[in-house]
């Protein structure tokens, strides 16, 4: 008889994974996986249990998979991780257990309840994805590095470094997602996860003088006239202007906050 466990992790892709090892290598009944301070269903008879990280562990469990998933679905797994959807831990496990019990390739079977909530969640963060990838505004500093603060519904800066690593090679940048409090940083070798202390007053868009660089003001102003002026309010269509550019994003834009 399979022992009930709840699996508590370290928050990280990698800790879950040695999650799905533990409950493997003990036969353990997982009736939840969740990181710290995450909420766990009532279950009477088990108590939360640590889980520690261990790389070697996490890559066994990963190279398993790759060996029955397609490209698509082991892209599902770690996008529907980073949606941060309460819960989305076992469907994940749910979704792992149903890859490696078949013989066939089954990543991609929406009839199970658990790869179609995986790819949903994974569809969720691809669009986040692309919006933080074009609506992101980058705000010269006075120390010469381009800055963007964000606020994404999902942590998509780990799937979106490598857009920005490609398209702005050139320039140093930070990119930090204030929701949860770490940003990327390119130094024009490697991007790097940092966490900094900002002050609240940086804000999103604007550029106030305590931080940024005298031409990112000016040419705030000057675009935010340049805005203005071309704007033809009779000729607005308000609805398709936020089906295309949702309200949410505003924030980012110079043009929607001077």
């Amino acid at each position: 008889m399979e022992q009930q466990a709840i699996l508590v992790y370290d928050g990280t892709l990698e800790g879950f994974l040695c999650c799905v090892f533990t409950a493997y290598e003990e036969k353990l009944k997982v009736v939840d996986i969740k990181p710290p301070g995450g909420q766990a269903g009532q279950q009477l008879f088990s108590e939360p249990r640590e889980v520690f990280t261990e790389p070697e562990k996490a890559k066994r469990v990963w190279s398993s998979l790759k060996k029955k998933a397609s490209a698509a679905g082991l892209r599902d797994l770690k996008w529907a991780f980073l949606s941060e959807i309460l819960g989305m831990e076992m469907h994940m496990y749910s979704m792992i257990r149903y890859i490696l019990a078949e013989n066939v390739p089954v990543d991609r079977d929406f009839s199970h309840p658990a790869v179609l909530k995986v790819s949903q969640a994974a569809k969720k963060v691809g669009r986040e994805k692309h919006r933080m990838e074009a609506f992101v505004r980058f705000r010269l500093t006075k120390d010469e590095v381009y800055f963007a603060a964000i606020e994404p519904d999902f942590n998509v800066l780990p799937v979106i470094k490598s857009h920005f690593k490609n398209r702005y090679a050139d320039q140093k940048w930070i990119i930090y997602d204030l929701k949860r409090n770490f940003g990327i940083a390119w130094d024009l070798s490697v991007v790097n996860y940092i966490t900094l202390d900002l002050d609240p007053a940086i804000g999103i868009s604007g550029a106030p003088e305590a931080y940024f660089h005298s031409s990112e003001i000016a040419f705030q102003k000057l675009w935010n006239q340049y805005f203005t002026s071309t704007n033809i309010k009779s000729r607005a269509n308000q609805k398709l202007h936020v089906q295309h550019l949702p309200k949410r994003y505003w924030k980012y834009l110079t043009e929607k906050n001077l």
